[in-house]
């Protein structure tokens, strides 16, 4: 946890922000996977972290603006409980440490929030992103869970608070990018021809638990790099294969990392493979010198796809104006996802919260194939974080698809785009912050150059 006076002072900004009514905080429980007892790894709310630093499971909290109140509510452990778990902190003491001074059975929030409603106050929620927060609501409320409307003005007040990273957050999150690194350095110094893409994983995976961290998605380790988020990981890596990396690690207070490496299974990538790399690395390098503040992001996604768009022209994929390709949406057959996407206690940060509301400031998304996967558009401020991830991917159903609908015809060549169908994918992928002058790139530097994989090969 930071310091208690972190939270005082983060609740304190919200609640001057909000203004009224009551804000509702569910924490998230333990999740058994087959039985009860034998539960997924315990991950707090996020937004429950940010606030209140506590990461406990069945703990909710409630901040009364109208009556100055911030109280938590949770039982304290029964002596079975003890016995099976060990001893904690009291419920006091963990509440202490955030700096609230007044605690509550866990089953007495419905009598709390019926009284505030009987009181005309209004209750502000998030969105629920788990079944279990759906039911509590409908336990206390009576809202079912199709008819459940979050607090905008809430999501707003949050976003617009989470997104600025402070000075002791961004040590975290270079902590959580450290480890990242050296789990992509082990990935490519253990791809060899023969082996399966779980020992990669283990590889990799073994670093972040190593570390006192953990996982903070689960891992991408794939040979088939055209599926953009591939968690199979059965394949026998041959020669001439790319393996393409996705993996972060996460620290114990929650932050993460998120980086993306492309490995030739030899010594060397082949000379069709370099010619693509080069292609991602000069796209990924002209988003990085391009971060600074009041941006548009979509603007230096527009730039990444530019680029991408002449490097294919430049081997007979592509033709036409690379500008215009982009505008009408034909670089999307190679490159159909977005940029990058904000970071920090998610992965994908706030995006239980809504894009529109992260990423684009609540303004609306476009819907052109390959952009509406944009996750971020808005104008960039010092303080964000965020991830650059340019990729080209050769998707054969989406050429064969394209083709036969004749799409796009004056920009792609799908004589030639055809003798790619069995190419793959690829992306690499770095974190950085946005600086009041221009970006700063957190973590360890991992080897993006073709030149630099093969060194350490």
């Amino acid at each position: 946890m930071f310091s208690k006076e972190t939270y005082i002072k983060r609740r304190s900004i919200l609640k001057e922000t909000i203004g009224s009514g009551v804000l509702l905080f569910i924490g998230n429980d333990d999740c058994g996977m087959n039985y009860e007892d034998n539960t997924y790894p315990f991950r707090q709310d996020s937004t429950f972290l940010y606030y209140f630093g506590l990461s406990y499971p069945r703990l909710t909290a409630i901040i009364n603006i109208d009556d100055d109140k911030e109280i938590i509510f949770g039982d304290e452990l029964t002596m079975d409980e003890i016995v099976w778990m060990g001893i904690q902190p009291s419920l006091k003491e963990k509440s202490e440490k955030t700096g609230i001074y007044s605690t509550l059975p866990y089953n007495s929030i419905h009598d709390y929030l019926s009284k505030a409603t009987d009181k005309g106050q209004k209750t502000h929620y998030l969105p629920p992103y788990r079944a279990e927060h759906e039911i509590k609501l409908m336990n206390w409320f009576g809202i079912k869970p199709s008819r459940q409307t979050a607090s905008i003005p809430f999501i707003q007040g949050v976003v617009n608070q989470r997104i600025y990273k402070s000075k002791e957050e961004i040590v975290e999150i270079e902590k959580a990018c450290d480890i990242t690194a050296e789990m992509h350095l082990a990935a490519i110094r253990s791809v060899r021809v023969g082996m399966k893409e779980y020992e990669i994983a283990a590889a990799l995976e073994e670093v972040a638990y190593a570390s006192g961290g953990r996982l903070s998605f689960p891992t991408i380790a794939t040979i088939n790099g055209e599926t953009l988020h591939n968690h199979f990981h059965g394949n026998t890596i041959k020669e001439g294969d790319m393996v393409l990396i996705d993996a972060g690690a996460e620290t114990p207070m929650g932050y993460a990392g998120d980086m993306s490496s492309t490995i030739p299974a030899g010594k060397k990538f082949t000379s069709r493979q370099k010619e693509i790399y080069d292609i991602q690395v000069a796209s990924h390098t002209a988003s990085v010198e391009a971060l600074r503040p009041r941006i548009p992001f979509s603007d230096v996604y527009d730039l990444s796809a530019k680029v991408i768009c002449e490097g294919l022209a430049s081997l007979g994929l592509m033709k036409g104006s690379a500008e215009d390709a982009v505008r009408a949406g034909a670089h999307a057959l190679f490159y159909p996802c977005g940029l990058g996407h904000m970071m920090g206690l998610d992965v994908h940060d706030m995006e239980n919260l809504g894009e529109v509301w992260v990423g684009y400031n609540g303004k609306p998304k476009s819907t052109q194939f390959g952009r509406k996967s944009l996750r971020l558009g808005r104008e960039l401020e010092a303080g964000f974080v965020l991830t650059i991830e340019p990729g080209i991917y050769f998707i054969p159903q989406l050429i064969d698809q394209w083709r036969a609908e004749k799409k796009f015809t004056e920009f792609i060549d799908y004589d030639k785009v055809e003798a790619y169908k069995n190419f793959g994918g690829l992306r690499n992928e770095e974190d950085y912050l946005i600086t009041e002058t221009g970006s700063h790139r957190l973590g360890k530097k991992i080897p993006l150059t073709t030149n630099e994989v093969e060194a350490l090969r």
